[in-house]
């Protein structure tokens, strides 16, 4: 429970307030200074007087959002004024800079005027790509959002009434799919007639609801024929002829309950008398309109969401305003029409449906969510809502007409992914790959609910043949438990296998001079991790992935005992790939070497280089020391000079130099000055590290403080394609590695290994 003094604090300590403007340009010296602004200002300002379309060329404007309030309508604080409900703006701006990467500006108006309002928006359009209206009361809001439609030429969106309506209509299809309820035949019934109520109302409608099976209630009842009010022509769609004159009325024999009123004005009682698999949306906020407790009381076979984050199926708006936004500022659209909101409903719809990431799990504290009545929409921070929403949208924005910029769909995916991260960019360099040649994969460790997962996506995307170890009856009793479809996933019984005497020869004849006999080597190969690396080295599997349940060396020690060293190299090394927005770094040795020789760091550095070009990546590699191209003498400098010198006669080509510091690697203009001999030009993206010590704590803290993507480790120098998972790692950097294996295995049979 967040406490008041809590939430005071958080607003007031340091910088008062949530947001900060920072330049995106260099401006450090007297010619960043000339072209940020005067007399460089002046070409751009002159090329969007010749062609305004080039207004988003030069300036922010395409990626900036105007947040507008006058404060009539805060959450659930009514009208507080336009400065009091400034901290509900600046956050909202947190949210759209989050999930989308836009950039906001909020702006709250001291009027109650609506023609005040729509005068200010109409000025403010050659500054914004688009205006999220908020928390304006209705009916104005309805009024000040159409004429700004028909007035101004960007996006104009008011998020109270669509963003509840957009992301209930996704849940509400796939609750509709689920209990297997026909939209056209259903019967609705809403609580609240204002601008969310409404707006739920005809986006349903538009997906098929009969407007004829709408019943609509605000704070006097039923909105019946005979009432007696001056409805205003808003509420006066939602008029019916109808005995029904309350809300408990309205809700006999009711197949969907829609709530944006207040709290308690639902009872069990009433949801008792709905239709046969209920599907009730109270979304009331802070409470609503019935309690999710009281509702699963009184009916077992309900659907229910709400708007808080406590209980299954929250509507939250953040799944549809930044998303929706992003979609049509990328394609400089016009406005947001009625198709591109069905696109952002039916694209949460659909992704609600597949498999969800492991990192999106733990942050709600639960081990999985799967589609069914608790899970009908994404979660928020499911990273996969952008591309698939923003994309939707998009997409309908071109086919409606309303894109000035209209993109190639799969272009805009990709770049997509990039503000997604640029880790995923890369790994999806890396998945495409596998895809085009999948290979035969074995995890050791088949009774792991994460390997159980990771094994069921890369068999339904088809980046790799998976086959489990482990006891069918253990394996299959995880994946019960854990609703895990093994379709497709080959399951070996290591000890039971018709090759088990096979493998125990095999492994008896590899370290028979080791120490080795043959009870002995019965015994070992029970064991999934051996099993699984004498199948590789069998030729019975294309790579391994072990380790999910064991510590760093012990989970290495079966392939160091049993896979050849590739005859280029002495030693096996790890490296890692860091990611940073739209940076990625490579860190070796991470994992393996504790103190490697000149000669092993070179090896290191040319494995290094093998996997950057695997990513697409043009290598530019620095040998890390304390010293600067000889200015702190030691043996340990020396040895990594001595690696250097060893890498450039043997691949000549290669971008490499040191030994030198970490700073003077990534500072080019640093290096330009003080050390103009060095053959390395732009900022190293390769490092190799002249112990384990230096990159495992490198690289662990970036991690953790650096708030860097951590990729691997990924082994190399091993004949056949092996690597050892993390403990720590989850479903989705399992899928990752996985295809780094494929990738590996693909590149082995190319070399004719």
């Amino acid at each position: 429970m967040i406490t008041k003094q809590q939430a005071l604090e958080y607003h007031r300590q340091g910088k008062p307030g949530k947001v900060e403007i920072n330049p995106t340009k260099p401006c450090m010296t007297q010619r960043d200074l000339s072209l940020a602004y005067t007399p460089g200002v002046a070409q751009p300002c002159l090329e969007i007087a010749e062609n305004p379309g080039d207004v988003y060329k030069y300036t922010a404007k395409g990626n900036l959002v105007a947040v507008v309030s006058n404060g009539t309508a805060v959450l659930g604080l009514g009208n507080i004024g336009a400065a009091a409900g400034k901290p509900v703006m600046e956050g909202k701006g947190v949210l759209f800079k989050r999930f989308a990467d836009v950039d906001v500006f909020d702006i709250e108006l001291n009027t109650e005027d609506p023609d005040e309002i729509i005068k200010c928006c109409q000025l403010l359009e050659p500054t914004f790509g688009g205006i999220n209206l908020e928390d304006i009361k209705a009916p104005e809001c309805f009024y000040i959002e159409e004429t700004l439609k028909e007035t101004t030429n960007i996006p104009v969106f008011h998020d109270d009434q669509h963003g509840t309506a957009i992301i209930s209509a996704a849940a509400l299809l796939n609750a509709l799919e689920l209990v297997k309820k026909d939209i056209s035949k259903i019967k609705v019934v809403y609580a609240g007639a204002g601008a969310a109520g409404i707006a739920c109302a005809k986006l349903y409608i538009s997906l098929g609801v009969k407007p004829e099976n709408v019943l609509m209630t605000d704070s006097k009842g039923v909105m019946y024929e005979g009432r007696g009010d001056n409805f205003n022509k808003y509420k006066q769609e939602f008029v019916r002829k109808t005995d029904a004159h309350t809300l408990a009325d309205a809700l006999k024999d009711a197949d969907v309950f829609v709530g944006v009123s207040v709290a308690n004005t639902v009872t069990a009682e009433m949801v008792k008398s709905m239709a046969k698999d209920p599907i009730i949306f109270a979304m009331a906020n802070p409470d609503p309109e019935i309690t999710y407790p009281e509702a699963i009381a009184a009916r077992k076979d309900i659907i229910m969401a709400t708007g808080r984050s406590d209980y299954p199926n929250q509507v939250n708006n953040v799944l549809g305003f930044p998303f929706i936004f992003r979609g049509a500022l990328d394609v400089h659209a016009t406005a947001i029409n009625e198709e591109m909101k069905i696109a952002a409903v039916k694209a949460l719809a659909n992704l609600a449906k597949e498999d969800v990431p492991d990192e999106v799990a733990r942050a709600y504290g639960v081990d999985h969510f799967k589609f069914g009545r608790e899970y009908i929409i994404p979660k928020p921070f499911d990273p996969r809502v952008l591309k698939w929403e923003s994309a939707a949208v998009a997409r309908a924005a071109m086919d409606t007409g309303v894109a000035q910029h209209p993109r190639d769909i799969e272009e805009y995916k990709a770049e997509l992914d990039k503000r997604i991260g640029k880790g995923r960019v890369f790994m999806n360099i890396i998945h495409d790959k596998a895809k085009k040649k999948p290979k035969r994969v074995v995890y050791c460790d088949g009774t792991s609910v994460r390997v159980l997962r990771a094994a069921h996506i890369v068999q339904s995307e088809g980046v790799a043949a998976p086959v489990v170890l482990g006891n069918p009856d253990e394996v299959r009793g995880v994946a019960d438990k854990f609703e895990v479809d093994l379709t497709g996933i080959e399951i070996v019984d290591p000890v039971n296998s018709d090759k088990f005497d096979t493998y125990a020869n095999l492994y008896f004849q590899k370290r028979a001079r080791h120490g080795m006999d043959m009870e002995k080597a019965r015994w070992t190969i029970q064991h999934p991790s051996y099993f699984g690396m004498v199948m590789l080295v069998a030729g019975d599997c294309d790579a391994v992935l072990s380790g999910v349940r064991n510590d760093y060396p012990t989970a290495i020690r079966p392939a160091m005992e049993l896979i050849p060293l590739n005859e280029r190299v002495n030693r096996a090394s790890a490296l890692t790939a860091m990611v940073r927005k739209d940076k990625l770094y490579m860190f070796a040795d991470t994992a393996v070497n504790i103190n490697p020789t000149a000669e092993e760091m070179a090896q290191i550095a040319i494995g290094a280089s093998h996997v950057a070009k695997a990513f697409n990546i043009e290598p530019r590699i620095a040998m890390l020391s304390f010293s600067n191209f000889g200015s702190a003498p030691s043996d340990q400098a020396k040895k990594v000079a001595r690696a250097t010198q060893l890498v450039k006669e043997r691949k000549p080509n290669l971008i490499i130099d040191g030994e030198m510091q970490a700073d003077t690697a990534l500072n080019a203009d640093y290096r330009e000055q003080y050390f103009p001999f060095s053959s390395l030009k732009d900022a190293a993206n390769v490092f190799i590290f002249p112990s384990l010590n230096a990159g495992h704590i490198s690289y662990k803290l970036l991690k953790e403080l650096g708030e860097m993507t951590a990729v691997g480790p990924i082994l190399m120098g091993f004949s056949k394609p092996v690597h050892i998972l993390l403990r720590t790692q989850e479903v989705n950097e399992i899928v990752d590695m996985t295809a780094i294996a494929v990738v590996d295995a693909q590149l082995n049979e190319m070399r004719g290994a």
